[in-house]
C-alpha cells in the first residue's frame, strides 16, 4: 500500500475542500537485499489469496511491531521472549513490505492514503519498539531514546526530500528497513548467549554498543542527506 506522493499543486476554492494534485516520486532502493527481496515480494503478492488485501497486511505489520515491543519488555523477566521478538519482526517485514507490492500487483494503489498510513504506522511502531527495548534491560533507556530520536530525524529528512526534491529514498547506502530487521534478529539471537561485550578493559551491553553505532549512522545519513538536498535546491532555485 505504500506510495510516494508529491503535492504538485494546491488550488484554492471556497466552500468545498480543495482537490490536491499528486504524482508519484521515484523510489530509490539500493539496499543489499533489495533485488532479491523484490523478487520474493512479487511472488508472494501473486500468490496471496484474494480475501487478503493491502490494508490487512498493513495492519499485520503494525500489530506485529507493537507485539515485538511487548516481547522486548517481557525479555526483562525471561530472555527467551527475544525469540518472540524475532517472530514478530518477521511478521512485521511481511506486512510492512508486502502491502505496497500487493497493491501495485493488483492495480489498487492509493498514493496519499498509503503514504500517510504506512509512515504514521512506522512512527508509532518505532516508538513502541524502542519503549519495549528500553524496558528489556538489554540496553540503557538513554540509548533507546537516542535511537528513536535519530530514526525520527532521518525520517523527517526523507519525507521532506520526497516533497521538495521529488525522490523517495527507501535506503541509505547499503542499508534499508530489511537490513535493519536482519541486524535486529541476529542481535536478538546473540543476546541469548552473549548480552555483554568487552572492550578497553570494560564490559558493555551489546545493544548499547550497537545502539550507539546505529545513532551515529542514522545521524550521519540524515546530515549527509540534508546537506546534499540543500545544495541541490539552492542550485535549482537561485536568488533572482
Amino acid at each position: 500500500m505504500s506510495a510516494n506522493p508529491i503535492i504538485t499543486s494546491s488550488p484554492r476554492s471556497t466552500g468545498a475542500h480543495p482537490k490536491t494534485a499528486f504524482q508519484t516520486a521515484p523510489r530509490i532502493q539500493q539496499a543489499l537485499t533489495s533485488k532479491y527481496e523484490r523478487t520474493v515480494l512479487i511472488w508472494l503478492a501473486q500468490h496471496t489469496p484474494d480475501f487478503i488485501n493491502a490494508d490487512h497486511l498493513s495492519g499485520l505489520g503494525f500489530v506485529a511491531q507493537l507485539l515485538a515491543g511487548v516481547s522486548y519488555a517481557l525479555a526483562h523477566r525471561n530472555k527467551f521472549a527475544l525469540l518472540w521478538v524475532n517472530c514478530f519482526i518477521l511478521l512485521n517485514w511481511l506486512g510492512d513490505s508486502l502491502d505496497g507490492t500487493l497493491a501495485r500487483v493488483r492495480g489498487q494503489l492509493r498514493p496519499r492514503y498509503g503514504f500517510y498510513v504506512d509512515h504514521m504506522s512506522d512512527t508509532f511502531g518505532a516508538a513502541f519498539l524502542m519503549l519495549g527495548l528500553a524496558l528489556s534491560g538489554y540496553v540503557h533507556w538513554q540509548v533507546a531514546l537516542g535511537m528513536l530520536i535519530a530514526f525520527l530525524i532521518l525520517s523527517v529528512e526523507t519525507y521532506l526530500a520526497t516533497y521538495a526534491v521529488g525522490e523517495f529514498r527507501m535506503s541509505h547506502g547499503p542499508f534499508g528497513p530489511t537490513e535493519i530487521r536482519i541486524l535486529l534478529v541476529v542481535g536478538n539471537f546473540t543476546l541469548l548467549f552473549h548480552p555483554l561485550v568487552r572492550g578497553f578493559g570494560h564490559s558493555f551491553l551489546l545493544f548499547d554498543v550497537g545502539g550507539v553505532s546505529a545513532i551515529a549512522g542514522m545521524m550521519l545519513m540524515a546530515f549527509a542527506g540534508a546537506l546534499r538536498h540543500t545544495v541541490q535546491l539552492y542550485r535549482e532555485e537561485p536568488r533572482s
